[in-house]
């Protein structure tokens, strides 16, 4: 509950950021620089005089809608190609898994480094590499579940009654299969955050003098031990963002597990 409600908070202030942001986000007063934190600005200002609580606001749209397009993505790849794979096997299977087992030998922030670094900086760019390298993993995992349901009892009952393929999927093993998918997509939401704002620190993401979580915490680097405001304060929402993710996400994990339930009750 807790995760779910501080999830809920953050989405709704980076979608409504823009509209409450009490300064502009990019507005230079460089007779205001590094204003600590006080009433006019409640985060304090940067070494350029932007306010910070502003900044924080609308970087929040990059950083969290980002990271939750990135795993809408991932998790819409990875069940499409899983379910081939485990539903359908032979050489779908083989080459989809050679494929998989291709792209998991690599370190995936290395990996998604290289793929970013290719294209360019900019948003589009890191999700485009993030989807990428994260695929396989979620594939992977739904081809396990699907390969473990196929042999299920109702499955082979419509496949008796002359139930196409296709609707045996679509009516039978996807909807067996959504709830450890939306668990892994919860926990993923933290861990895409986390390489998004990595790449952003290092400037594969969204460019300055646009806000983003982890590009505000490079920008305050050089500032820190001066006004260290500049860097908590992003550097806070990323902490609390993942940390509700997955608070989220094993919540989930038990509230799906039958035994779990069965202890409960």
């Amino acid at each position: 509950m807790v995760g779910s409600l501080v999830l809920m908070a953050l989405g709704l202030a980076a979608l409504m950021g823009p509209v409450v942001a009490p300064h502009d986000p990019l507005a230079i007063d460089l007779q205001r620089t590094l204003v600590p934190p006080c009433w006019e600005h409640p985060l304090g200002t940067d070494h350029l005089g932007r306010d910070v609580l502003s900044r924080l606001l609308v970087g929040g749209r990059a950083s969290l809608g980002g990271s939750a397009f990135t795993v809408v993505v991932v998790t819409g790849v990875g069940v499409t190609l899983g379910t081939l794979a485990g539903f359908y096997g032979g050489w779908i299977d083989e080459i989809l898994m050679r494929l998989v087992d291709t792209v998991v030998a690599f370190p995936s922030i290395i990996l998604a480094l290289v793929v970013a670094g290719l294209l360019g900086p900019g948003l589009r760019n890191v999700i485009l590499g993030l989807t990428l390298v994260r695929w396989a993993g979620c594939a992977r995992l739904v081809r396990g579940l699907v390969l473990s349901v196929r042999e299920r009892e109702f499955v082979m009952a419509a496949r008796s009654i002359g139930a196409s393929k296709g609707r045996i999927v679509t009516r039978h093993v996807l909807p067996s299969i959504l709830g450890p998918v939306a668990v892994m997509a919860t926990l993923d939401l933290g861990s895409v955050l986390l390489s998004m704002s990595g790449l952003s620190y290092i400037g594969l993401g969204v460019q300055l003098p646009h806000p983003e979580w982890g590009a505000m915490v490079n920008d305050a680097q050089l500032h820190v031990q001066v006004a260290p405001w500049l860097a908590v304060a992003p550097g806070l929402a990323i902490v609390t963002t993942v940390l509700s993710a997955n608070l989220l996400g094993d919540t989930l994990r038990d509230l799906l597990d039958p035994r779990y339930r069965r202890m409960l009750s």
